[in-house]
């Protein structure tokens, strides 16, 4: 598979608006060049790809994402391994999304590699869907390998119960663009993810431009709850931030037959 390579500069703001992919000698403390784009009208999706060519990518490419993660296909895979722990963070509104940068310290391993959490943050609805299927969010948690290759854990979040997991930032979501800001608890971050570890694994893309491909994505098939109240506080902030779902374009989506627990 093919992998992306990205700065950190990058990965800590892939959601945000303006990331650019950059060879690993860069200086990554450099700002990315602003280009405009948006959920709708003029700069929306379907134009992405029109508005510099470093975003030509969002237009031409193959293996973009979202997908429709139906008829994925089961095969006995190696787990995906979660080395969570509770971590101090910071939260922004980068003006696309709510996301929360971590500490170092927190991993996932699989196939032998080792990527390490870098953000997460959300989309409402759901960018990926099941079957047609939309969840009412989509919670991303970003990683990055050593040498910068991406791993998106995606979960799909549906309206019902309180989530307990969100309350180290949900009060402190910023209504407007702002800098990021420290939590005043630490985010525990296992408590973001469902019971269920089934995860559905296909090679994707950013889902923001510049829609750079070689993107490892791991969707997992269980859901976790968030009461209306809660899903509320959100969409009142970033409602209809989703780039549509994406042509297949023949790709191998699989599903581990066996996948372990947590």
């Amino acid at each position: 598979m093919k992998r992306v390579v990205l700065s950190f500069a990058v990965l800590a703001a892939c959601g945000s608006p303006t990331p650019q992919p950059l060879p690993p000698s860069s200086d990554v403390s450099r700002a990315p060049h602003q280009v405009h784009w948006s959920y709708a009208g003029e700069t929306g999706p379907s134009h992405w790809g029109e508005l510099t060519e470093e975003f030509a990518t969002c237009a031409t490419g193959r293996r973009q994402s979202p997908i429709d993660l139906a008829g994925p296909t089961p095969r006995d895979l190696p787990d995906v391994v979660f080395d969570y722990r509770p971590s101090p963070a910071r939260i922004l509104n980068n003006g696309h999304t709510i996301q929360v940068e971590v500490d170092p310290g927190n991993r996932i391993e699989v196939d032998g590699d080792g990527y390490e959490l870098v953000q997460f943050h959300f989309h409402a609805p759901s960018e990926h869907i099941v079957a047609g299927e939309q969840a009412d969010a989509e919670l991303h948690l970003v990683h990055a390998s050593a040498e910068g290759a991406l791993a998106v854990v995606g979960v799909l979040i549906r309206e019902g119960a309180v989530n307990a997991a969100v309350d180290p930032f949900w009060d402190e979501l910023p209504a407007a663009p702002a800098s990021a800001r420290a939590l005043d608890e630490e985010v525990l971050l296992e408590a973001l993810l469902p019971s269920d570890r089934t995860i559905v694994r296909y090679d994707g893309s950013l889902t923001t431009p510049p829609c750079t491909e070689g993107v490892r994505w791991f969707v997992m098939t269980g859901t976790v709850e968030l009461s209306r109240d809660q899903l509320a506080a959100l969409t009142s902030i970033i409602a209809g931030n989703r780039r549509p779902v994406q042509p297949r374009n023949e790709r191998a989506i699989e599903v581990d037959a066996s996948p372990g627990r947590p």
